[in-house]
């Protein structure tokens, strides 16, 4: 996971707290489970784009002329190669 787990944390009770002043959104129930339903989903979306993370940057390795991470050509890859994995991803 990229982040630790007090940023999860405290990242659950800010989206908690904007819910809860949000007027489109009513909680119902305890807020430790909407606390623990948050931090999960967090934690599956970190781990996905993790591994997506990872999957981009095997396939920028494999590139037969070798790019310098950190580079403008490095970075215009790996954005482009990111979406283009999100985007794989995301369909059905």
């Amino acid at each position: 996971m990229l982040l630790s787990e007090d940023k999860v944390s405290h990242l659950s009770h800010v989206i908690l707290s904007a819910l809860k002043k949000s007027p489109v959104v009513r909680l119902t129930g305890e807020e430790g489970r909407a606390l623990r339903e948050i931090k999960r989903v967090l934690a599956v979306e970190l781990t996905q784009e993790e591994r997506l993370d990872q999957a981009v940057r095997a396939k920028l390795r494999s590139y037969s002329r070798p790019l310098v991470e950190g580079s403008a050509e490095w970075e215009v890859l790996y954005r482009k190669t990111f979406e283009e994995e999100l985007r794989k991803q995301a369909k059905p």
